[in-house]
């Protein structure tokens, strides 16, 4: 299969383009990337595009599967228009053109509590995502909701860090129905991601946070 991921830098992606690349059911992985980034492997293609003009490459935006893991932190992009566009209107953008090139399946990374209703900004704009997404006809549509995501960042986050610190203690007291607000450890959820990729499945499937550990 050929593969194409959007958000290769990012924290979920940079571990999911890794097993990509290492995976044999994949012949060919597409990033599609702003600027070109420093890992090469012969299977691995890299399209610099601006993501304002995706329509300017659609031709070369094509595979079978789509890895979505596109998004920004209210410190990186402050605007919320340009948030919602990285969020939102990009991954929506991607999957229009991949679909139209054949692409059967897409696999999106979203947030638990993702909900078009919520108060919260975040919350909201990713409920957003997901309702918009199952409106566009792929054989299969993944969405996978991530608790806390538990990995090395390139940038460091104290708040963040002491939260991460602090559910590595409460994670096993979170049981039952509480299990999904566990943190998850990062490479769960790009193995999640790509073993759901392998699986001859149609439909739309959600995968809250405790599930992707077990998926995982």
């Amino acid at each position: 299969m050929e593969a194409i991921i959007a958000g290769a830098t990012g924290l979920i992606g940079a571990d999911l383009l890794n097993q990509l690349l290492d995976h044999p059911a994949y012949t060919r992985v597409l990033a599609i990337v702003r600027t070109e980034i420093a890992r090469q492997h012969p299977k691995l293609e890299q399209l610099v595009v601006d993501f304002e003009r995706l329509e300017n490459h659609q031709e070369h935006i094509k595979g079978d599967v789509v890895f979505c893991a596109l998004g920004t932190t209210k410190s990186k992009t402050p605007d919320q228009e340009q948030y919602r566009k990285i969020d939102y209107q990009y991954p929506l953008d991607i999957a229009f053109i991949a679909l139209q090139n054949g692409a059967s399946q897409y696999h999106l990374v979203s947030a638990l509590g993702a909900n078009p209703g919520s108060a919260i900004f975040y919350s909201k704009l990713k409920g957003e995502v997901e309702r918009d997404l199952k409106t566009i006809p792929f054989k299969a549509l993944h969405i996978y909701r991530p608790s806390l995501l538990d990995g090395d960042r390139k940038e460091h986050r104290s708040a963040e860090g002491i939260m991460i610190g602090l559910m590595r203690l409460l994670n096993p007291l979170l049981i039952g129905g509480l299990k999904k607000y566990r943190s998850i450890k990062i490479e769960k959820v790009a193995s999640a991601m790509l073993k759901q990729s392998l699986q001859p499945l149609a439909g739309v499937f959600t995968y809250d946070s405790d599930e992707i550990e077990r998926l995982g």
